[in-house]
Protein backbone atom coordinates (compact mmCIF):
# COMPACT_ATOMS: atom_id res chain seq x y z
CA UNK A 1 0.00 0.00 0.00
CA UNK A 2 1.03 3.60 -0.83
CA UNK A 3 0.65 6.67 1.81
CA UNK A 4 0.39 9.56 -0.11
CA UNK A 5 0.30 13.38 1.66
CA UNK A 6 0.16 16.46 0.94
CA UNK A 7 0.93 19.18 2.80
CA UNK A 8 -1.04 22.70 2.50
CA UNK A 9 -0.61 25.71 4.58
CA UNK A 10 -3.96 24.94 6.41
CA UNK A 11 -4.94 21.76 6.09
CA UNK A 12 -3.32 18.04 5.37
CA UNK A 13 -4.31 15.67 3.16
CA UNK A 14 -3.52 12.30 3.77
CA UNK A 15 -4.46 9.02 0.88
CA UNK A 16 -3.70 5.78 1.34
CA UNK A 17 -3.72 3.42 -2.05
CA UNK A 18 -3.70 -0.02 -2.34
CA UNK A 19 -0.79 -1.65 -4.40
CA UNK A 20 -2.73 -1.08 -7.93
CA UNK A 21 -0.84 0.16 -11.01
CA UNK A 22 -1.48 3.78 -10.77
CA UNK A 23 -0.78 4.31 -14.48
CA UNK A 24 -3.81 1.86 -15.23
CA UNK A 25 -6.27 4.07 -13.02
CA UNK A 26 -9.21 5.42 -14.70
CA UNK A 27 -9.51 7.42 -11.63
CA UNK A 28 -8.33 9.72 -9.32
CA UNK A 29 -10.08 7.72 -6.36
CA UNK A 30 -9.53 4.17 -8.23
CA UNK A 31 -7.50 1.68 -5.53
CA UNK A 32 -8.16 5.28 -2.72
CA UNK A 33 -8.81 2.51 0.38
CA UNK A 34 -9.45 5.77 2.84
CA UNK A 35 -8.40 9.32 3.25
CA UNK A 36 -8.10 11.92 6.11
CA UNK A 37 -7.57 15.19 6.47
CA UNK A 38 -5.95 16.76 9.31
CA UNK A 39 -4.70 20.79 10.38
CA UNK A 40 -1.24 21.69 9.07
CA UNK A 41 0.94 22.33 12.72
CA UNK A 42 4.23 23.80 11.63
CA UNK A 43 5.50 22.91 15.16
CA UNK A 44 4.88 18.74 14.66
CA UNK A 45 7.87 16.84 15.09
CA UNK A 46 8.38 13.37 13.25
CA UNK A 47 7.68 11.56 16.83
CA UNK A 48 4.15 13.40 16.55
CA UNK A 49 3.41 13.03 13.27
CA UNK A 50 4.14 9.03 13.26
CA UNK A 51 1.18 9.07 16.12
CA UNK A 52 -1.02 10.73 13.86
CA UNK A 53 -0.94 8.65 10.89
CA UNK A 54 -0.51 5.36 12.73
CA UNK A 55 -3.75 6.04 15.00
CA UNK A 56 -5.52 6.42 11.81
CA UNK A 57 -4.09 3.42 10.30
CA UNK A 58 -4.48 1.23 13.17
CA UNK A 59 -7.98 0.69 13.39
CA UNK A 60 -8.51 -1.26 9.68
CA UNK A 61 -5.04 -2.04 8.87
CA UNK A 62 -2.76 -2.98 12.11
CA UNK A 63 -0.13 -4.42 9.98
CA UNK A 64 2.12 -1.09 9.33
CA UNK A 65 4.41 -3.59 7.40
CA UNK A 66 1.78 -2.89 4.25
CA UNK A 67 2.94 0.35 3.73
CA UNK A 68 5.07 0.15 1.18
CA UNK A 69 5.50 3.26 -0.14
CA UNK A 70 5.11 7.33 0.74
CA UNK A 71 4.98 9.56 -1.90
CA UNK A 72 5.18 13.78 -0.29
CA UNK A 73 4.40 17.31 -1.40
CA UNK A 74 4.45 19.84 0.83
CA UNK A 75 4.64 23.44 0.65
CA UNK A 76 6.30 23.66 4.39
CA UNK A 77 9.43 23.04 4.76
CA UNK A 78 10.06 21.80 8.24
CA UNK A 79 6.68 19.21 8.44
CA UNK A 80 8.61 18.32 4.93
CA UNK A 81 11.66 17.53 6.91
CA UNK A 82 9.66 15.84 9.60
CA UNK A 83 7.73 13.69 7.05
CA UNK A 84 11.01 12.46 5.85
CA UNK A 85 12.37 11.51 8.95
CA UNK A 86 8.93 9.36 9.96
CA UNK A 87 8.88 7.71 6.99
CA UNK A 88 12.41 6.30 7.46
CA UNK A 89 12.21 5.99 10.76
CA UNK A 90 8.73 4.62 11.94
CA UNK A 91 7.52 3.44 8.35
CA UNK A 92 11.34 1.90 7.50
CA UNK A 93 10.44 3.40 3.90
CA UNK A 94 12.50 6.18 1.86
CA UNK A 95 9.56 8.77 0.79
CA UNK A 96 9.55 10.20 -2.69
CA UNK A 97 9.11 13.82 -2.29
CA UNK A 98 8.22 16.27 -5.00
CA UNK A 99 10.98 18.64 -5.80
CA UNK A 100 14.56 19.30 -8.21
CA UNK A 101 15.82 16.06 -9.35
CA UNK A 102 12.20 13.81 -8.84
CA UNK A 103 10.51 12.66 -12.34
CA UNK A 104 6.92 14.19 -12.26
CA UNK A 105 6.81 13.46 -16.22
CA UNK A 106 5.85 16.60 -16.49
CA UNK A 107 7.73 19.40 -18.64
CA UNK A 108 7.97 22.15 -16.53
CA UNK A 109 7.82 24.97 -18.87
CA UNK A 110 8.19 28.29 -16.73
CA UNK A 111 10.69 30.65 -16.44
CA UNK A 112 11.77 29.26 -12.63
CA UNK A 113 10.82 26.17 -12.66
CA UNK A 114 12.48 25.24 -8.98
CA UNK A 115 9.42 27.89 -8.02
CA UNK A 116 6.63 25.66 -9.03
CA UNK A 117 4.92 24.48 -5.61
CA UNK A 118 4.69 20.36 -4.98
CA UNK A 119 0.92 20.25 -5.47
CA UNK A 120 0.81 21.93 -8.51
CA UNK A 121 2.85 19.62 -10.31
CA UNK A 122 1.38 16.67 -8.37
CA UNK A 123 -1.83 18.73 -9.79
CA UNK A 124 -0.41 18.93 -13.19
CA UNK A 125 1.04 15.05 -13.06
CA UNK A 126 -2.97 13.87 -12.44
CA UNK A 127 -5.05 15.77 -14.73
CA UNK A 128 -2.49 14.90 -17.55
CA UNK A 129 -2.77 11.11 -16.75
CA UNK A 130 -6.35 11.37 -16.63
CA UNK A 131 -7.85 13.89 -19.19
CA UNK A 132 -4.85 15.42 -20.91
CA UNK A 133 -4.62 18.13 -22.19
CA UNK A 134 -5.12 21.39 -22.55
CA UNK A 135 -6.31 21.58 -18.80
CA UNK A 136 -6.79 23.70 -15.95
CA UNK A 137 -6.92 22.45 -12.71
CA UNK A 138 -8.33 25.31 -10.15
CA UNK A 139 -6.88 24.05 -6.14
CA UNK A 140 -9.76 26.34 -3.93
CA UNK A 141 -6.97 26.10 -0.54
CA UNK A 142 -5.07 28.93 1.24
CA UNK A 143 -4.35 30.16 -2.38
CA UNK A 144 -7.06 29.97 -5.06
CA UNK A 145 -4.57 28.31 -8.00
CA UNK A 146 -5.07 27.46 -11.85
CA UNK A 147 -2.38 25.12 -13.02
CA UNK A 148 -2.60 25.03 -17.02
CA UNK A 149 -1.60 22.13 -18.64
CA UNK A 150 -1.08 21.83 -22.26
CA UNK A 151 -1.81 19.43 -24.68
CA UNK A 152 1.66 18.50 -24.96
CA UNK A 153 1.77 17.40 -21.54
CA UNK A 154 3.67 20.92 -20.22
CA UNK A 155 3.29 22.73 -17.34
CA UNK A 156 2.48 26.07 -18.80
CA UNK A 157 1.77 28.14 -15.36
CA UNK A 158 -1.13 29.68 -14.11
CA UNK A 159 -2.13 32.38 -11.77
CA UNK A 160 -2.42 32.35 -7.81
CA UNK A 161 -5.28 34.51 -6.13
CA UNK A 162 -6.05 34.62 -2.56
CA UNK A 163 -7.94 32.10 -0.91
CA UNK A 164 -11.35 32.02 0.12
CA UNK A 165 -10.67 31.59 3.88
CA UNK A 166 -7.77 33.96 4.49
CA UNK A 167 -9.54 36.52 2.00
CA UNK A 168 -12.57 36.35 4.81
CA UNK A 169 -10.61 36.57 7.83
CA UNK A 170 -8.34 39.74 6.47
CA UNK A 171 -12.26 40.72 5.79
CA UNK A 172 -13.03 40.32 9.29
CA UNK A 173 -9.93 41.56 10.89
CA UNK A 174 -10.01 44.86 8.75
CA UNK A 175 -13.97 45.82 9.27
CA UNK A 176 -15.25 45.64 13.14
CA UNK A 177 -18.79 45.80 12.51
CA UNK A 178 -18.34 42.30 9.69
CA UNK A 179 -18.44 38.82 12.17
CA UNK A 180 -17.82 35.49 10.38
CA UNK A 181 -20.46 33.38 9.12
CA UNK A 182 -21.34 29.72 7.96
CA UNK A 183 -20.29 29.76 4.07
CA UNK A 184 -23.64 28.41 2.77
CA UNK A 185 -25.28 29.50 -0.19
CA UNK A 186 -27.52 32.38 0.08
CA UNK A 187 -31.37 32.51 -0.93
CA UNK A 188 -30.17 35.63 -3.19
CA UNK A 189 -27.22 37.37 -4.83
CA UNK A 190 -28.56 40.45 -3.13
CA UNK A 191 -28.38 39.60 0.31
CA UNK A 192 -31.30 40.80 2.27
CA UNK A 193 -28.67 40.46 5.97
CA UNK A 194 -25.60 41.36 6.47
CA UNK A 195 -24.58 37.19 6.81
CA UNK A 196 -26.33 36.79 3.45
CA UNK A 197 -24.03 39.76 1.89
CA UNK A 198 -21.12 38.16 2.88
CA UNK A 199 -21.96 34.72 2.10
CA UNK A 200 -22.97 36.34 -1.52
CA UNK A 201 -20.31 37.94 -2.19
CA UNK A 202 -18.02 35.15 -0.62
CA UNK A 203 -19.47 32.12 -3.02
CA UNK A 204 -21.35 33.86 -6.15
CA UNK A 205 -17.19 36.17 -6.21
CA UNK A 206 -15.02 33.44 -5.95
CA UNK A 207 -16.55 32.22 -8.20
CA UNK A 208 -17.35 34.62 -10.79
CA UNK A 209 -13.29 35.19 -9.73
CA UNK A 210 -12.35 31.90 -11.57
CA UNK A 211 -14.84 32.49 -14.28
CA UNK A 212 -12.68 35.25 -15.12
CA UNK A 213 -9.28 34.01 -15.22
CA UNK A 214 -10.64 30.64 -16.86
CA UNK A 215 -12.05 32.91 -19.41
CA UNK A 216 -8.50 34.80 -19.81
CA UNK A 217 -6.78 31.57 -19.87
CA UNK A 218 -8.63 30.28 -23.16
CA UNK A 219 -8.52 33.35 -24.45
CA UNK A 220 -4.73 32.85 -25.09
CA UNK A 221 -4.47 28.74 -25.20
CA UNK A 222 -8.05 28.18 -26.33
CA UNK A 223 -10.47 25.78 -24.71
CA UNK A 224 -9.45 23.66 -22.43
CA UNK A 225 -11.19 21.54 -19.71
CA UNK A 226 -11.64 22.83 -16.25
CA UNK A 227 -11.18 20.64 -13.05
CA UNK A 228 -11.72 21.47 -9.70
CA UNK A 229 -9.88 20.76 -6.38
CA UNK A 230 -9.01 21.56 -2.98
CA UNK A 231 -11.06 21.65 0.60
CA UNK A 232 -13.02 24.55 -0.90
CA UNK A 233 -14.11 23.17 -4.39
CA UNK A 234 -17.29 21.67 -3.41
CA UNK A 235 -18.69 24.89 -1.96
CA UNK A 236 -17.54 27.09 -5.24
CA UNK A 237 -17.58 24.96 -8.21
CA UNK A 238 -21.13 24.55 -8.18
CA UNK A 239 -22.12 28.11 -8.69
CA UNK A 240 -18.91 28.64 -11.82
CA UNK A 241 -19.53 28.97 -15.60
CA UNK A 242 -16.41 27.65 -16.62
CA UNK A 243 -15.40 24.36 -14.10
CA UNK A 244 -16.24 21.17 -15.84
CA UNK A 245 -15.88 18.90 -12.83
CA UNK A 246 -14.80 18.36 -9.28
CA UNK A 247 -11.88 16.22 -8.67
CA UNK A 248 -11.46 16.20 -4.60
CA UNK A 249 -8.43 13.30 -5.12
CA UNK A 250 -6.37 14.57 -8.27
CA UNK A 251 -3.40 15.79 -6.23
CA UNK A 252 -3.04 12.33 -4.35
CA UNK A 253 -3.45 10.83 -7.51
CA UNK A 254 -0.57 12.53 -9.08
CA UNK A 255 1.55 11.80 -6.11
CA UNK A 256 1.37 7.84 -6.64
CA UNK A 257 2.03 8.54 -10.28
CA UNK A 258 5.36 10.44 -8.97
CA UNK A 259 5.99 7.84 -6.68
CA UNK A 260 5.34 5.18 -8.98
CA UNK A 261 7.72 6.71 -11.99
CA UNK A 262 10.40 7.61 -8.92
CA UNK A 263 10.55 3.69 -8.07
CA UNK A 264 10.40 1.72 -11.04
Amino acid sequence: MLLAIDVGNTNTVIGLYDGGDAASAGSADEGLIDHWRIATDRRRTADELSVVVRDFLRPRFPNLDAIQGIAISSGVPHITSALRDMSTRYFEVEPVVIGPGVRSGIAIATDNPREVGADRIANSAGAWHLWGGPTVVVDFGTATTCDVISDKGEYLGGAIAPGVDISLDALFQRASALRAVELIEPRSVIGKSTAECIQAGAIFGFAGQVDGLVTRIEGELGECRVVATGGLSSLIAPYSSTIDQIEPWITLHGLRLIHAKNVE
